[in-house]
């Protein structure tokens, strides 16, 4: 025995890789030439990897392979394993995969020799659901063992000598935007060289892939950190290629690459990562067949700010690595804090310590400085109060927030951090639950970290679930600074708070949770449901999000006759009839499980708990999902069955979104659904539109009209009531060539007009014909071709898609800015604005401007009145038209004379008889025309040569 055991080390030292790579390059040149199993036991084998294979005694895999399809965001995935039995007596063959624990398997089959086995799924019996594991020796599916949100699953069979063994798997998933990226992650861990392995991943997104990168293999320990230490390349033998909407990724190393990669097989994850294109609008809204998926992540939005309180365990459990790397992980995160946000830090053991008492500080150098002294001196002794810790930081975090001085639009947050279960106070699951739920009472959220294989997952979830959190869980030996810090980086930048969306209560039915308490930058909102009316052309979407202080409402619909949008079949790379099936259907039955398996686990009642679980395992019946309520079982298929194909019952796509857990228990904020619609704003004539042409409308008398030849580039003052009002207008130009035979030598457009304002506070508009930029101490970009309402205390702005902006500053003054497109744009012709003066009373007497100096001066006419003054606009006035073809304009002590005309203003849909000034409106403007000209778009001077900035 001795001897043998020499022998296998001293082979093992003297050989060690040269014989690893021997082993492979022999498998990759002569075993991989043929896969009969025949062939391959017959076939003669260097004397080295022949003595290798004989230590060897469990089967060998001859092939894995991995197929996976992402259509908007879903992914479904279908793994083929086949092992070989190339010994003179039947082994046991053991199939290992981790799966995303999000993620629902949807089918499963086995072929052992010439018999198939298919899996069915199957309503799991409540009274005997506990037992089957002690029935069942084996039984195929996820284990209880999780990694850091995956699960195994495990099949074992044995394999009769000299025969083979398949395996096919099929599971389900929607990814998860998180940090601004959708990773898509497939575990490679056969733990030995496989002969033919695999990869392939194909991405459908219809709004653009963006941002796909491949990183390299992530292993355990470096699990959660998204890339290798000082590598970023992909794995080898991975090649990637992608149009705008479509992508393929496939990685297939050799067995000679394998061994490079680890000598004994692979052992780690291929993560595929990418973006879509995405705008500040009402979100990507997908239908097909009946269905629809609506994704929701807006971008180019402003920080609120936060109130945070880190609740972190120092209990004796913690000693060593763990509270180093909590340590390290919280001075990162201390460093990150803005200067807007509050915050307190809470250790407890057996005994709780309060950084600072009964109040929460502001992010300043020196807190910063002492927070972190604070954490650094904390060390690791005593038991667990988990719920004396909740309850201190609940109160802490309560007495802040009812303070008057407090930021209204800021979010608050707990961040609790354990390794361990409660040991010390109360210990009583179901009490400390009820009591955390109690303090917070749904003023603020909860999320939950878990470290180690010591801590209580479920008590941990269900507190992060009930108070609108999410809940994380790490491995002890894992990187604990690195997942902490990045936890936090998904939660630590609130964009929106209570953003609800809603559709037609009789267009659309079934519709998943459609309130959400906050939006994390880098995140994803998702909502799905069935449509009621499918011979409707369009479904209308709102989407609004509010606080005290602003809210801002997104509308627009989108068109139900989108087939040849989201029908996927016949689209290159999707040829394995995985596109046949709705997948926007089965990602609405996703989230409707997800959301009944949450409701049920925060659910006290038993007879509401049965309900939600008969509910849930008739829908996963329905779809072919193994849930915790649904079981897999094999079914022999016959001695003659044919061979498997892969695509034989492929799974459609369908998901969870990554907000699921914040989404129970809130209603929508009152009176936003009543504030919603409100009266169209009544357009007065005064204006500057076109090339520009100015119009001035005396209301009850007539009209006088100018115009303005100015250079492009030139930014004209319209309104200047700055000192008063706290009101500027300016307007740039744009320049195009002049029409043929033209008497210009070129044009001018308005490509830009800046609305500034002061009181009650600083803000300011900039429009163009694409965007708008609203920025009252925080910037927010919105997009032209969608509907929207933006309102605060003193203004609102609100957009018709592609048509106009209707500005609203204090309800006494209102500015609705006209949008020009061309389809087919002439050489003369730019897309540009037009500005009207809707309401001005809010503007003083002494308001100036090219047509601010108008609104509250006199202006008489002299000759040549014109008699139409009580005639509708729009009507055919020629015939009731007479005037004298010149006259004069009395403007203070100036006299002007003008001539009479006719002019088209709003997108030449109405015509105005007015009395025309010539020569850039000599004399009857104050000064001149350059007088007006602003040094910049922010110019709020009020008054010639003089200059000031908002």
């Amino acid at each position: 025995m001795i001897l043998w055991l020499w022998l296998c080390c001293g082979f093992s030292t003297s050989l060690g890789q040269p014989d690893s790579e021997l082993m492979a390059r022999y498998l990759e040149e002569e075993l991989l030439a043929d896969y009969s199993i025949v062939e391959q036991v017959a076939r003669r084998v260097p004397r080295q990897a022949k003595f290798l294979q004989r230590l060897e005694t469990r089967p060998r895999m001859s092939e894995f392979t991995v197929k996976a399809t992402i259509i908007s965001r879903y992914a479904f995935t279908t793994v083929s394993c086949t092992m070989v039995n190339s010994g003179s007596e039947a082994r046991e063959g053991v199939f290992e995969m981790q799966i995303p624990a999000a993620a629902f398997i949807s089918n499963f089959t086995m072929s052992i020799g010439n018999k198939t086995y298919y899996g069915e799924v199957t309503g799991k019996d409540k009274r005997n659901s506990s037992d089957d594991k002690a029935r069942h020796k084996n039984p195929p599916g996820p284990t209880d063992g999780r990694e850091n949100g995956y699960e195994t699953f495990k099949a074992s069979v044995f394999i009769p000598r000299k025969m083979q063994a398949r395996f096919l798997l099929h599971y389900e998933e929607l990814l998860q935007r998180r940090l601004g990226k959708y990773e898509y992650t497939v575990s490679i861990r056969p733990q030995q060289l496989v002969g033919r392995l695999r990869v392939e991943v194909n991405i459908l997104e219809n709004s653009g892939i963006v941002s796909l990168e491949v990183p390299p293999l992530r292993n355990s320990k470096n699990k959660g950190n998204g890339k290798a230490e000082g590598d970023v390349s992909p794995p080898p033998s991975t090649v990637v290629g992608h149009t705008k909407s479509l992508a393929k990724v496939t990685f297939s190393p050799s067995v000679v690459e394998q061994t490079r990669i680890a000598r004994n097989g692979i052992l780690g994850d291929f993560i595929v990562r990418y973006d879509v294109n995405r705008e500040l609008s009402i979100g990507d809204v997908q239908i097909l067949n009946g269905y629809f998926v609506h994704y929701f992540a807006p971008t180019d939005l402003p920080p609120l700010p936060k109130n945070v309180v880190f609740v972190l365990d120092s209990s004796a459990s913690m000693v060593g690595t763990k509270l180093k790397q909590t340590k390290e992980a919280l001075f990162t995160i201390l460093q990150d804090l803005r200067p807007e946000d509050h915050f307190n830090i809470i250790g407890f053991s057996n005994r709780i310590k309060v950084w600072q008492q009964d109040r929460l500080v502001p992010v300043t150098p020196n807190n910063i400085r002492d927070a972190k002294k604070y954490i650094h001196n904390m060390s690791p002794t005593g038991g667990t109060d988990i719920n004396g810790a909740l309850q201190t930081g609940a109160k802490l975090l309560n007495d802040y927030i009812a303070q008057s001085d407090i930021d209204a639009r800021s979010v608050s947050l707990i961040i609790f951090l354990t390794d361990g279960r409660p040991t010390v106070g109360e210990t009583q699951s179901s009490k400390i639950l009820s009591n955390t739920k109690d303090a917070i009472h749904d003023k603020f959220c909860l999320f939950t970290i878990g470290i180690g294989n010591d801590v209580d997952h479920k008590l941990l979830e269900r507190m992060a679930l009930e108070n609108c959190g999410m809940t994380r869980h790490f491995q002890e030996d894992e990187d604990a600074a690195s997942h902490l810090k990045g936890f936090y980086d998904e939660i630590g930048t609130p964009l929106l708070s209570d953003i609800r969306v809603d559709y037609p209560e009789d267009n659309v039915e079934q519709v998943t949770q459609n309130f959400f308490p906050n939006y994390f930058n880098g995140s994803e909102i998702i909502i799905a449901g069935k449509l009621v009316n499918r011979t409707s052309d369009s479904l209308h979407v709102e989407v609004t999000a509010s606080n005290s202080k602003k809210y801002i409402l997104l509308k627009t619909d989108v068109a139900i006759d989108l087939l040849s949008r989201n029908d996927i079949r016949g689209i290159p790379g999707l040829e394995d009839g995985k596109g046949d099936k709705n997948y926007i259907e089965r990602a609405w039955s996703y989230l409707t499980i997800k959301e009944l398996l949450n409701s049920r686990l925060k659910s006290d009642d038993n007879r509401e708990k049965d309900r939600l679980m008969e509910k849930a395992k008739s829908m996963a019946l329905a779809y072919n999902f193994v849930t915790p309520f649904t079981v897999l079982k094999m079914s022999e298929a016959g001695l003659h069955s044919e061979p498997l194909q892969e695509g034989l019952t492929s799974p459609s796509t369908d998901g969870i979104g990554e907000k699921l857990q914040s989404l129970q228990g809130h209603k929508a904020p009152p009176g936003i659904r009543g504030q919603q619609e409100r009266q169209r704003i009544k357009v007065s004539k005064t204006s500057a539109d076109g090339d520009p042409h100015f119009v001035i409308d005396f209301p009850n008398k007539f009209s006088v009209c100018f115009n303005i030849d100015g250079e492009p580039g030139d930014i004209l003052r319209l309104v200047s009531d700055h000192q008063e009002s706290g009101v500027t207008v300016n307007g740039q130009l744009i320049g195009a060539p002049a029409p043929p035979n033209g008497h210009k030598k070129h044009r001018t457009y308005f490509s830009t007009i800046t609305i500034l304002s002061n009181k009650p506070e600083r803000s300011y508009l900039e429009i163009t014909p694409k965007r708008i930029i609203l920025d009252d101490g925080e910037r927010l970009l919105l997009s032209c071709d969608r509907s929207a309402v933006v309102r605060s205390s003193s203004l609102e702005v609100s957009i018709s898609a592609n048509s106009n902006v209707t500005v609203t500053i204090r309800d006494t003054i209102s500015f609705v800015i006209l949008i020009h497109h061309y389809k087919k744009p002439a050489p003369h012709q730019r897309n540009h604005l037009g500005f009207y003066i809707s309401n001005s009373k809010g503007l003083s007497s002494d308001s100036h401007g090219l047509l601010g100096q108008f609104l509250n001066h006199e202006v008489k006419l002299l000759q040549g009145s014109l008699n139409t003054s009580h005639q509708q606009v729009g009507q055919n006035q020629t015939e009731a038209l007479k005037p004298n073809p010149t006259s004069t304009l009395k403007v203070k002590d100036r006299l002007v004379p003008v001539v009479w005309k006719q002019r088209r203003i709003y997108n030449g849909q109405q015509e105005v008889d007015c009395w025309f000034a010539k020569n850039n409106a000599d004399k009857l403007i104050d000064g001149s025309y350059k007088d007006y000209l602003a040094s910049h778009p922010f110019d709020t001077g009020t008054s010639f040569g003089k200059i000031n900035s908002l």
